[in-house]
C-alpha cells in the first residue's frame, strides 16, 4: 500500500498493493517493451479514496516503446461496467521507459481534457506514470483538475 495525503484537503489517496502489483507486471525494463496503460478504480471512504482496481493493458491498446493510445471505446465500457460494482473513474496509468518518470505533454494535454469533457463528482483525476524503479520511487503521481494546472502528489512518510 502506497499513500498519498492530497495537500491541505485531508483526503488521502491510498493505493493497494493489488493496484501498485498491476504496475510491477507492465515497467518497461527490456527496450522491447512498448508503453502500457489503463485506468484506475476506485471506492470512497470518507476523506479515504482506496484505489483498487487497474484495467489494461488491452489488445486493442497502440503501443510503442514512447507511445501509448488507449482504446477509448473499451475505457468507457469499463468505467461503465465498474459505476455498476460501485467502482469510481479516478484516473489513468501508463508506463514509461524512464529510471524516473515524467508525465509528456501529450499526457498532460490527454487528462486535463479528460476532466473536463467527464461527467463525474471528482474536483480532479489521478495520473499515474509508472517507470523502471521498483515501489513509490517510480511513480509520479499528478492530480489534473481541468483548469491546465496539476499538482504533484507525494507519498506519506512512514516509520
Amino acid at each position: 500500500m502506497i499513500a498519498y495525503p492530497v495537500g491541505r484537503s485531508g483526503q488521502m489517496l491510498v493505493f493497494t498493493d493489488p493496484f501498485v502489483e498491476t504496475f510491477a507486471k507492465n515497467r518497461q525494463l527490456r527496450f522491447w517493451q512498448g508503453e502500457a496503460g489503463g485506468q484506475s478504480f476506485g471506492r470512497f471512504h470518507g476523506a479515504r479514496i482506496k484505489v483498487v482496481e487497474a484495467t489494461g493493458p488491452r489488445r486493442t491498446d497502440r503501443r510503442t516503446r514512447r507511445s501509448y493510445i488507449p482504446d477509448r471505446r473499451a475505457e468507457q465500457r469499463e468505467i461503465d461496467d465498474r459505476f455498476d460494482r460501485g467502482l469510481h473513474f479516478v484516473g489513468d496509468w501508463h508506463t514509461h521507459p524512464e529510471t524516473t518518470p515524467r508525465p509528456s505533454w501529450p499526457d498532460i494535454v490527454s487528462l486535463d481534457d479528460t476532466v473536463r469533457k467527464s461527467a463525474h463528482a471528482m474536483l480532479a483525476l489521478v495520473l499515474v506514470v509508472v517507470g523502471q524503479q521498483p515501489g513509490s520511487e517510480g511513480l509520479h503521481v499528478p492530480l489534473f483538475r481541468g483548469d491546465g494546472t496539476s499538482r504533484e502528489l507525494q507519498p506519506a512518510k512512514t516509520d
